[in-house]
């Protein structure tokens, strides 16, 4: 891939950045090494290698949500000594 001006200003303006002509000529060469570091990854034999989207197994890990009886108002309440009021939780104020 040829790495020049016009390729430095088109990245440039895909993420949104405002690049003066320094900082592009300072990126040229910048963004030629990153390119070659990575073209070592083109040289890697994968032949008969899974492709591995996700590398960790990924499980349910929660419990399994099984219905029973709830409690009554008078057992949710019996430990709420002061912030209780009329049947319900009191809490404080959000304004």
């Amino acid at each position: 891939m040829a790495v020049d001006k016009e390729l430095i200003k088109h990245v440039s303006k895909v993420a949104r950045l405002n690049l003066s002509d320094n900082e592009i000529e300072i990126f040229v060469p910048q963004f030629k090494e990153i390119l070659e570091a990575f073209s070592v990854l083109d040289e890697v034999d994968v032949k008969g290698t899974n492709m591995s989207i996700q590398p960790v197994n990924v499980r349910n890990v929660l419990r399994e949500d099984v219905p029973r009886e709830c409690f009554s108002q008078k057992t949710a309440l019996s430990q709420a000594k002061n912030n209780k009021k009329d049947g319900y939780f009191k809490g404080p104020k959000a304004v």
